[in-house]
């Protein structure tokens, strides 16, 4: 039986298969209900705050020995050790705001200070990105002598960089450190299209170390790396000179790898302590998909699966007795087994998303194109990891949807991807901010961020034919019937009691069809872009 918590986020109290992080206190909400409001400070957060501010606890009230050991609280320290060593840093200036945020028995502690505090760490965090976001602008390549600033491919690059409405709601209203991050990885992509590819292996190195999801990026650039800087000619027909390798670029560009690595875990080893961090850095056992599906080919999968036994049920060839109890809509961050179709393993994720990334990694080694085709091919790994990739959260389609956006302001077929799967992309992060004061929040911003993205970047390849076709057209105006139907009608019906999931299947369904769309036709550019010449 469903119940609602106390947000309203529906939830299951224990029961058969719940997890911790399934259950809903007064004090902590389950980790689909993103709000938490104090009589103290009304401040709208999710519980991502709290573990940060566990995270702060933890690295600033403990012995570096006991950080990936404590477990007083559910949201223990699952981040690699650079990102704690951060955290330690900002516990530093955290203790002049408020010293008992920084106790590791104060679980779930919040004070207007520490809300103020935590909301000035992610702003001040943001200069990395505002800086990447520089550094990309000054790469773009195109007409830049326009009289008109506002039409320039570096202004409007800045702007659905700066502006973008995941990070924004991701960050701000959600609150994590995702601009950060995402300012390490776009500087570091910038430093390739400039061909400082030494600097730019550095920064991915401590991105890495500073968040281990950004692993599903890595084999673009081990292959580009190895291909476009260990071997420094090419034949006349564009395949590599095996003589032209380079030992010594290989140890430089090793031996920056491997020193990011001994400083972020080096520690750890010496104190025996390597094996206990990977089991809080690769947690199999949360299951193939978050609590909310993010919209991937294992939302499809499950939704075929439900559909299938519901089937089975009508037709009689299934008892509903005999279906598994725990629900893949239930809420819960768990394992579970499919009712129809064969359960998957973490194992078969691993396969199928090599699968996917394969052809665009083979691409830029045998036919490389530069910097470009390194950046189509890391978003092409970006994106088929999140599509096949086991527990994937649904915040990652920024990993595609910001670099993406280099290559619109560039391309007029990019610029069609980049509306699809940034839109479709932007829609299913809905669910992350729920509450109704929030919706006309996150309404407006998406509104906003959309209605630029389109005018400006139409404008921009204007004279180069339509950026969409008709059916596409079709896809995103269904997104807006989606939203009313979802935010508006289905909590008007009676429905919300019984079927309190469907909104969030819907979602997940629907931008599931765009972001796969997307991804295919961003394979069928590589495709045809293998056919051109090589770019410089």
């Amino acid at each position: 039986m469903v119940e609602l918590c106390e947000g309203g986020c529906p939830g299951l109290r224990g029961g058969p298969g719940a997890s911790p992080r399934a259950t809903c206190p007064s004090t902590l909400r389950c980790c689909l209900c993103s709000t938490h409001q104090t009589s103290h400070f009304v401040s709208s957060h999710s519980t991502d705050f709290e573990v940060h501010r566990n995270w702060l606890a933890i690295t600033h009230s403990l012995p570096v020995s006991r950080w990936y050991y404590e477990n007083r609280s559910e949201w223990t320290l699952d981040y690699p050790p650079l990102f704690a060593w951060m955290e330690f840093g900002l516990s530093q200036v955290a203790r002049h705001f408020d010293e008992n945020m920084l106790q590791v028995e104060n679980l779930n502690y919040v004070s207007p200070s520490t809300v103020l505090f935590q909301r000035l760490s992610v702003v001040f965090t943001d200069l990395v990105f505002i800086y990447a976001a520089r550094e990309c602008c000054r790469c773009v390549q195109g007409p830049k002598t326009s009289r008109d600033v506002l039409n320039r491919p570096s202004f409007i690059l800045a702007v659905l960089l700066l502006w973008n409405f995941g990070l924004l709601i991701v960050d701000h209203l959600h609150f994590q450190y995702n601009g950060f991050l995402f300012g390490f990885l776009l500087l570091s992509v910038a430093k390739h299209l400039q061909s400082h590819h030494l600097q730019g292996a550095l920064l991915f190195s401590i991105l890495f170390n500073l968040k281990h999801i950004y692993l599903y990026v890595a084999p673009a650039y081990g292959v580009y790396l190895l291909r476009s800087y260990c071997f420094t000619q090419d034949n006349t027909d564009g395949s590599v000179r095996w003589r032209s390798f380079s030992p010594l670029r290989l140890l430089v560009l090793g031996g920056i790898v491997t020193s990011v690595c001994v400083l972020s875990f080096g520690p750890f080893i010496v104190m025996g302590q390597l094996p206990q961090v990977l089991s809080r850095l690769f947690p199999f056992k949360r299951g193939l998909c978050h609590a909310y599906w993010a919209p991937n080919i294992w939302a499809l999968y499950n939704t075929l699966d439900k559909m299938l036994a519901m089937l089975g049920v009508r037709l009689k060839l299934l008892e509903e007795t005999e279906l598994p109890r725990a629900s893949m809509t239930g809420g819960l961050v768990q394992e579970f087994q499919h009712s129809v179709l064969p359960s998957i393993s973490p194992s078969i994720t691993l396969i199928c998303t090599l699968i996917s990334i394969l052809p665009a990694v083979a691409s830029i080694w045998w036919c490389p194109r530069g910097p470009r085709g390194f950046l189509r091919c890391l978003l092409l790994c970006a994106l088929g990891s999140f599509m096949f990739g086991w527990h994937v959260h649904e915040k990652a389609i920024l990993m595609a949807v910001l670099p993406l956006s280099i290559l619109a302001v560039e391309s007029r077929e990019d610029a069609g991807i980049f509306l699809i799967l940034t839109t479709a992309g932007h829609y299913s992060l809905f669910p992350l901010i729920f509450t109704p004061p929030e919706l006309p929040i996150k309404v407006c911003l998406m509104l906003i961020f959309t209605i630029f993205s389109f005018s400006a970047l139409k404008k921009l390849h204007s004279g180069q034919g339509s950026l969409l076709h008709p059916l596409e057209v079709i896809y995103l105006l269904g997104l807006v019937a989606m939203a009313i139907a979802c935010e508006v009608v289905f909590p008007l019906l009676p429905w919300q009691q019984k079927l309190p999931f469907l909104p969030l299947l819907a979602t997940s369904v629907y931008c599931s069809l765009g972001i796969c769309y997307s991804f295919l036709r961003l394979y069928a550019s590589l495709l045809r872009a293998d056919h051109k010449p090589k770019q410089s």
